[in-house]
């Protein structure tokens, strides 16, 4: 199959129609008419995960976040002179890498792609809660109840499943919680409207939000003057990429019905942080 078939076929199964001006999702680099070998799925495209997909001989990697440099070039000489540029594009053009974005059409899924593989990593199928039809915050994010547990041992869970080190919280570690939202990427950031969060916390009377990126002006001193009133709510943090990679993870499992005879495999972006 080519590049073009394979893409196309990817935005047929999600069954959502995005004009093409309105979407970043869009061949990167490469030939929509060449012949795929190999797939990598993958959050974003770093030079690891170049390196990797070429010891791995594959020829098409399909991103969720945008490749460095090669979707904003300009004209600006900071972009085809700096040496980070030359060498990712050299590491692409040697290698007949095609890079294929999907985010838009995976996020607008009638099950958004995402949190399709966030929650089967996590093993919380079972406990989604319902979105409330006409609410402010139907379609933003979403809510789950899970068995009782402390801030703290949510806190280790995440750590465990996401391979994580450490995780920022806002909140009395022993405090229980069941009732959850988790917002992915930059979803946490409220869309457009930074209270969101917040208010997706009151109506579906949640004990934690777990966010990706966060507006630290807004919402955490927001949750620490609740704390201070005597409220239990908490919020964990765990950054863009580590709530959204799974979701790239478990990508091919649900590409298989339509590439039955493509190798697809996954390789990680990894967690972009270290802790000091």
């Amino acid at each position: 199959m080519t590049v073009r078939e394979i893409t196309d076929a990817i935005l047929k199964k999600t069954g959502v129609t995005i004009p093409e001006g309105k979407t970043c999702d869009r061949l990167i680099t490469g030939s929509l008419n060449a012949e795929v070998t190999k797939i990598i799925t993958t959050f974003q495209v770093t030079i690891e995960v170049l390196r990797e997909a070429i010891r791995r001989q594959a020829n098409l990697i399909i991103t969720h976040e945008p490749t460095l440099f090669l979707e904003w070039k300009s004209e600006d000489p900071f972009t085809e002179n700096n040496p980070v540029y030359r060498e990712q594009k050299r590491l692409i053009d040697e290698n007949q890498i095609n890079i294929w974005r999907f985010h838009d059409h995976m996020h607008a899924e009638q099950k958004d792609g995402i949190y399709r593989g966030l929650e089967k990593e996590l093993g919380w199928e079972s406990y989604v809660l319902p979105d409330i039809p006409g609410s402010p915050t139907e379609h933003f994010g979403a809510c789950y109840e899970i068995p009782p547990m402390s801030l703290q041992e949510l806190a280790d869970f995440f750590k465990d499943k996401l391979a994580m080190e450490k995780i920022r919280a806002v909140g009395d570690p022993e405090m229980k919680v069941t009732r959850v939202s988790i917002l992915v990427g930059g979803g946490s950031q409220g869309l457009g409207d930074p209270w969101k969060p917040l208010k997706i916390m009151e109506e579906r009377n949640l004990d934690v939000i777990v966010c990706g990126e966060i507006h630290e002006l807004l919402s955490t001193p927001f949750l620490r003057n609740m704390q201070a009133l005597g409220y239990q709510q908490a919020m964990l943090v765990l950054g863009h990429e580590r709530s959204e990679e799974a979701g790239m993870k478990h990508l091919g499992s649900w590409l298989a019905s339509i590439l039955p005879d493509i190798p697809v495999e996954f390789v990680d972006s990894g967690e972009p942080f270290c802790y000091l």
